[in-house]
């Protein structure tokens, strides 16, 4: 923290972080926050999810360069916005511009250059929707446990499973004699499942699974709000701002929304090997 900022102004500074967070991701404050998803949000949703691949490879590469001495590039390519603008996240970017101009007025700000502050915002917005793949992941996980009594990091390895439902449902409600005998003849002789079959629901299991992110905040707010994270997050983007150090690396949770669609791939691949 800069010498110019005393013991007083950063317990006023928490203070203010607090009422922020309490207000914004409370249960109220996070249903008001997520009335802007209710309109082209839905359907950029499905874009954004398939661009997070891409994202990280941007953030990785502009770590790598930067780690070998082209520090322009890496900042130039760690610079470009991946996602599709979102209402809520423009939002989520204009609730901390106020922030922190509500805190520069008061002189317990970090007094960043604008350009700077709103690429924070826009770097803790799409923190956040990372938050939310990985509570759809963790909803996915606890939906496969349920139904099927097997462990589904993310909707390849959901797919599977509910498109042979659904072919042995179709199969039967389509047998000529009757759904018994049905169920019987298809308990003896395993209907055969079609790769096409497989790809279409998990084409609209992932249009569902972006859905489900675009609200998941509505159940990860208030549990980050309880954790406290979401205070955290924001006071070390005010530490780098009064440090004038540039947004650095990967966000942690970046990192472990794509480990879940990793781990989902190889879980794939394994059961298709045996």
């Amino acid at each position: 923290m800069p010498a110019t900022l005393t013991d007083d102004a950063l317990r006023r500074r928490r203070a203010a972080v607090e009422r922020f967070v309490r207000d914004r991701y409370g249960p109220r404050g996070t249903l008001r926050l997520h009335r802007a998803a209710l309109g082209w949000d839905l359907m950029r949703a499905p874009v954004n999810v398939m661009l997070s691949p891409v994202f990280l490879l941007t953030r990785l590469g502009a770590w790598l360069l930067s780690k070998l001495g082209a520090k322009r590039a890496g900042a130039w390519l760690g610079a470009r916005r991946v996602f599709l603008p979102s209402d809520m996240g423009r939002v989520i970017a204009a609730d901390l511009l106020a922030l922190i101009a509500n805190l520069d007025a008061q002189g317990i700000g970090p007094a960043a250059p604008p350009e700077a502050v709103r690429r924070e915002a826009a770097t803790l917005a799409e923190t956040r929707n990372a938050v939310s793949e990985i509570t759809t992941s963790l909803i996915v996980l606890a939906g496969g446990y349920l139904l099927f009594n097997r462990a589904t990091p993310g909707i390849i390895s959901l797919a599977g499973p509910l498109a042979e439902i659904r072919a042995h449902s179709t199969a039967v409600g389509d047998f000529l004699l009757g759904d018994r005998l049905g169920r019987a003849w298809y308990w003896a002789f395993p209907v055969e499942l079609s790769p096409w079959e497989v790809i279409g629901t998990g084409i609209a299991l992932a249009v569902a699974g972006s859905l489900v992110t675009t609200f998941a905040g509505l159940i990860a707010d208030p549990i980050q709000l309880w954790a406290g994270t979401h205070r955290r997050r924001i006071l070390r983007l005010l530490d780098r701002l009064d440090r004038a150090e540039p947004t650095g690396g990967i966000e942690r949770e970046h990192l472990l929304a794509r480990a879940g669609d990793l781990s989902d791939a190889v879980l794939m691949l394994w059961r298709n090997l045996r």
